[in-house]
Formats: structure tokens, C-alpha cells, sequence
């Protein structure tokens, strides 16, 4: 059973304790993710292994050579490798296992070596043809960083090979060794993972690569063990690819002069009526376009001229007061409504919260609930010009798991403040639901309630265009239907925005600071990443975020640094003592591991929630 749990924790935190396999070349002069392995500071130093092929052009055609290269006894690597002789040549390709020493030097793993320069080169020679893309040239640039382009003769240079040290999880998973293996023309996954007798979902794992990845050559891949390394060397290469083209046949000419005038006859008629058709598909397809733009410009005409007639009244209700020009939308906000809004009167929106009653009807900050025809709504108050943003967000989605936009309002008197009217989902807020003791919320609600989560901000990365971070995620924001799923609110808000134009360094979410890089794209979202795990720890704990850094200290023990039983024991104190014994503790352990590494200090350690989705779907 333990095994099992370690198994389940070893999954969950794969997207922080993984490599990236970096899929530029040796010769590249840009840094990837990848490029080097990453390191913390804390893992100490291991004995591994690389993969080096004997290699006549550089004079390393014998174990002799190569150790010396290398800096290791040719007696390790006789034993190693199952060769009589140091002096014996070696066929060339032939893969050979090398001992290094790996240790984490600031923040990347490397085996050091000094290479004394023979005779004058450059950088990418010694990186992708002595060390046969051991290291980038880039790096080794880096590293000996008072040379110039060209290297000269008896130059003694630092070269840091990549490497890599099994984490905590990986041993936990009972991996030894992570073996650096350099890609060659035709290398394939599969073929790769049978030399070391292993299976290939482990060699994509390690790596972080998906099913049927590519792996180009003058790159390098680890290759997970769990034992000390043999290569198979009966186990064929990798075919090469097949050509991207198809032979050509000879064919014999023709020697009849009247059929090839005929033949370009016929060609010049066939292109000429080729241009012709063309010309009157163009003017078509001109046509129906202008034609459908004049429908669709009437159409919005009428429905300007409808909705600003009847501005003060709700279509559900039936209800009809005055018509005023300060109470309808203006038509330039209507021009971008591209879904149906109901227009209501002020007087609506006043018998719907009893005039404003901040005792019996505030919910929140500027945020009322209400009843317009039976049903329950949020009424929220905003300023003008934020309305468009908001209104404009919720035309450009569709989704279960984002809180509805019923209608909106104008001030009584001027444009200052409009209202916003949403529903209400009849359990209120997720806050709530885990502060309330009477009905508490059970260990199978709370797991549904972190994968409608974890849907609708896939959604927000992935499905729209511009991604979309809502950089508001919080209990709070999160409500509750009455068969207990899950609905995102403050969509579209000020706090909300394009994920490509965010540019702060440090965010704070529920009193835990995120730090982050000077941002784009990519890494914007990685702030809502971090708000869904201080979500997933107060659906574990029950507590609130609010208290600052304590539930983010009260997991400190799944580090690695508490032996099995204690791990579980706090495990079980952390957890909300409501549910009292009614969760799988396997269960408990996956939604606390994902956390933590949803709360990594450092955004690009954080999964993706493409990888969260995928964890938690194993789960409801």
C-alpha cells in the first residue's frame, strides 16, 4: 500500500521533479528549458553515468583514449563495457558506458572536466564533435567565457557536462541512475528504451516528453534505471527517415511533333479557363459577403432601436417604467454585444436588494444578492466604463463552469455606476460551504469541485484566444449549484486580463506571495496556477487562505525530509477534521503533493493546468 501512495506521489509531481528535454541543437546559440538539468541547491552530488561513441575522426577508437578524455581508470570502463583490452579498436558507433561524478553547481546539475585544446578550433567543435554533444557550445562559451570565438592550441578549457541526479521522487520510484544518452540520426524512443531494457513511458517521463515525441539529433535524453546500466547492443538502430519525396521515372520522349503542340495547346486553353472560373468564384464570394453585411448592419440597427425603447423594463418581469436616454445602453456598448442581455430599470435592481439593504443583502464588497422573478441573482456595482470589459468577456465565452450573465443596469441619474446582474448559484460561495459545519462538504464534493476548477481555468489558458488569466481565483470567487459543482465568478473584471499584457513581478493571492518573472504569455498564467493550489489546500484543510503563510508552512513535511509514517501522520493532521476517515488517504496525498507544486516559488516549476486536469481526472 505505501509503495502504491509513493507511486501516486511520484505521478502528481512529475511536472516539478522532471528534466525537460531540450530539442535544439548542440550547435544552437539559444538557452532552452533543458539545455542544462536543473538543480536545487540542496541535492547532493551522485555517481552516474553517460554514453560516448567511439570515434576515430577525434582519435577516441579505444578505452584508452576515452578514459583519458574523460578523466576516469580505463580498468572501470573494461569492466563497464565487457572489452578485453584498453588498446583495442573499437568499431566506430561503438556505445560506450562512462562513470562521471554529477553534482549541482548554483542552479544546474554537470560533470566538471579541464580539456587541453590540441590544435585551433571553435567551440561547437569541441561541444558536438569531441564530446559528441555531451554539452552545448553555448555553454561551453559560457563557461570559459575569456575566450573568443576561436579556441587555440593548448588552451585549457572547463567543459560541464550535463547531468543529472535522481530527486526525491524519482528514488522514492526506485530510480538510480539518470543516464545522459546523445542523440544521433534516427534514434527513436522506442529502440532507445529497449537498449536499456525499459519501458518507454519511463524514458518519455523522465524527459517530460509526450507520446510519440520527436527526438532530433545533437540533443540528449536520460534514460531512468533503476539498476546499474547494460546496453544491449544487439538491438538494431533506428532505420532513417524516409525520404520526403518520391522517385522519378524516366520516361522516353515523345517524337511526335504535332502531339506536343497539342499538348501546349490544350494546357494554355486548360489555364486559361482555369483564371476565368477563378475570377467568377472571387466576384461570388464578393457578392455574398456584401450581401450578408447589409443584413447583418439592419439587424443591428433594429435591435439598437428596440433595446434603447424599452431600457427601463424587464423582459421577465413585465414590468414597464418611463423610457429614458440615461437608463438604456448606449449603442456603441450594444454594437459589441454579440449575446442576449436582458436591459433592466433601477427600480428593478432597488426591489430586488430592498433598496440596497447592506444587513439582510450585501454578500460582498459592492456585490448584492437578490430575487428578480423567483430566482435568485448577484447583483454587482460598477463603474461605467468597466461594464463594456466585463460584457465584452462574457460574449466571447461559453462554459458550465462560469457564473451566467443575466442583464445589466444604468444609474437613476448618470452613467457613473451600472449594475451587473448575475445568478446565483444556490450554495453561495465555496467559502461558506467549507465553513459550514452543519452541512459540511463531503471528500467526494470537494474532489469534484477541484476538477470544475481546474476545467474552467483550462479553458481560460487554452480554449480562447488571447489566453485569458483571471488573476482572482479564491474560494470566495468559486460558488457552489445545487448538485454541488463548481462555477468561477469575477470573470472579466478589472483584476482580470489578457495574459499578454501582464508585466508586475510579484502577485499576492490570499495572502501568500507568488513571485513571478517580468511576464508573458506563458508565464502569466502560472499566477492562477498558483491561486488553484492555496484553492486545493483549503478544500484539504478546510482552513482559510486568509491566514496567510500557514497553510503554505503546514505542508512543508511532503519535502521529503519526514520519513513514510510521519508523512502520513501530518498528512492526517492537516486534513479537515470533518471528513473525519471517510477519504482515501491516496487521494488526500495526490491533491496535497499537486498543491505544493502548484505553490512553487519559481512559475516555470509550476504545472501547467493542462497537467492538472489530467491528474485530477483520475479522481471524479
Amino acid at each position: 500500500m505505501i509503495y502504491a501512495l509513493l507511486l501516486i506521489w511520484v505521478a502528481v509531481s512529475s511536472s516539478s521533479a522532471q528534466q525537460f528535454y531540450d530539442p535544439s541543437g548542440c550547435s544552437s546559440d539559444t538557452s532552452n528549458q533543458g539545455s542544462r538539468y536543473t538543480c536545487d541547491s540542496a541535492q547532493q552530488p551522485c555517481r552516474t553515468f553517460l554514453v560516448y561513441r567511439a570515434n576515430q575522426h577525434f582519435g577516441h577508437q579505444n578505452l584508452l583514449n576515452i578514459s583519458a578524455l574523460f578523466q576516469v581508470e580505463s580498468d572501470e570502463l573494461l569492466d563497464l563495457n565487457n572489452i578485453a583490452s584498453p588498446l583495442e579498436t573499437l568499431k566506430r558507433g561503438r556505445e560506450v558506458l562512462v562513470p562521471i561524478n554529477c553534482s549541482c553547481s548554483g542552479e544546474y546539475f554537470q560533470a566538471s572536466l579541464s580539456y587541453i585544446v590540441s590544435e585551433r578550433t571553435s567551440f561547437p567543435e569541441i561541444a558536438c564533435g569531441v564530446f559528441e554533444g555531451l554539452l552545448k557550445s553555448l555553454t561551453l562559451l559560457q563557461e570559459n567565457p575569456s575566450q573568443g570565438t576561436d579556441v587555440e592550441a593548448g588552451v585549457k578549457l572547463d567543459v560541464p557536462l550535463r547531468c543529472a541526479c535522481p530527486g526525491g521522487f524519482a528514488r522514492f520510484n526506485g530510480v538510480k541512475y539518470l543516464v545522459t544518452y546523445p542523440i544521433l540520426e534516427g534514434d527513436r524512443i522506442t529502440p532507445l528504451s529497449m537498449k536499456f531494457s525499459i519501458a518507454p513511458e519511463d524514458l518519455l517521463a523522465a524527459n517530460h516528453l509526450e507520446p510519440k515525441s520527436t527526438v532530433y539529433p545533437n540533443t540528449t535524453v536520460l534514460v531512468p534505471l533503476k539498476s546499474d546500466p547494460v546496453i544491449n547492443l544487439n538491438v538494431p538502430d533506428s532505420p532513417p527517415p524516409t525520404p520526403g519525396f518520391l522517385p522519378t521515372i524516366t520516361v522516353e520522349k515523345t517524337k511526335n511533333t504535332k502531339l506536343r503542340k497539342l499538348y501546349i495547346a490544350g494546357s494554355v486553353v486548360g489555364f486559361f479557363l482555369i483564371v476565368v472560373a477563378l475570377l467568377a468564384c472571387g466576384f461570388y464570394v464578393k457578392a455574398v459577403k456584401k450581401w450578408k453585411g447589409e443584413r447583418l448592419q439592419s439587424f443591428t440597427d433594429r435591435n439598437s432601436v428596440l433595446s434603447c425603447s424599452t431600457a427601463r423594463s424587464s423582459p421577465r418581469s413585465g414590468q414597464t417604467g418611463r423610457s429614458s436616454t440615461n437608463s438604456c445602453l448606449s449603442p456603441d456598448l450594444l454594437a459589441g454585444i454579440k449575446f442576449s442581455l436582458y436591459n433592466y430599470g433601477i427600480e428593478d435592481i432597488k426591489r430586488a436588494t430592498n433598496d440596497f439593504n447592506e444587513d439582510t443583502n450585501k454578500i460582498g464588497e459592492q456585490v448584492y444578492k437578490g430575487l428578480i422573478d423567483n430566482e435568485s441573482v448577484m447583483i454587482k456595482q460598477m463603474r461605467f466604463e468597466d461594464t463594456r470589459q466585463v460584457i465584452d468577456m462574457h460574449s466571447k465565452i461559453n462554459h458550465v463552469n462560469i457564473v451566467s450573465l443575466h442583464g445589466v443596469c444604468y444609474g437613476e441619474n448618470d452613467f457613473a455606476w451600472s449594475y451587473l446582474i448575475f445568478e446565483l448559484p444556490t450554495n453561495g460561495c465555496l467559502r461558506n460551504c467549507l465553513s459550514n459545519q452543519a452541512n459540511r462538504l463531503s471528500w467526494r464534493r470537494r474532489t469534484q469541485i477541484a476538477f470544475d476548477v481546474a476545467t474552467i481555468l483550462h479553458y481560460l489558458h487554452y480554449c480562447i484566444f488571447p489566453s485569458y488569466a483571471h488573476m482572482s481565483v479564491n474560494s470566495r470567487n468559486i460558488y457552489v449549484t445545487s448538485k454541488w459543482r463548481a462555477k468561477l465568478a469575477n470573470i472579466g473584471s478589472t483584476l482580470a486580463i489578457s495574459a499578454s499584457t501582464m508585466n508586475d513581478k510579484v502577485v499576492t493571492v490570499n495572502g501568500l506571495v507568488a513571485p513571478q518573472n517580468p511576464m508573458n504569455e506563458a508565464a502569466s498564467v502560472k499566477v492562477d496556477v498558483f491561486a488553484f493550489g492555496v484553492v486545493l489546500l483549503e478544500l484539504i484543510s478546510g482552513k482559510e487562505a486568509a491566514q496567510g503563510t500557514f497553510l503554505k508552512d503546514s505542508i512543508r513535511f511532503l519535502g521529503g525530509g519526514a520519513n513514510e509514517g510521519g508523512c502520513f501522520e501530518q498528512l492526517r493532521s492537516f486534513i479537515d477534521p470533518c471528513l473525519k476517515n471517510e477519504y482515501l488517504i491516496a487521494e488526500a496525498l495526490c491533491l496535497a503533493i499537486l498543491a505544493k507544486a502548484c505553490i512553487e516559488d519559481d512559475p516555470l516549476r509550476r504545472p501547467s493546468m493542462d497537467d492538472i486536469l489530467k491528474v485530477l481526472g483520475r479522481m471524479v
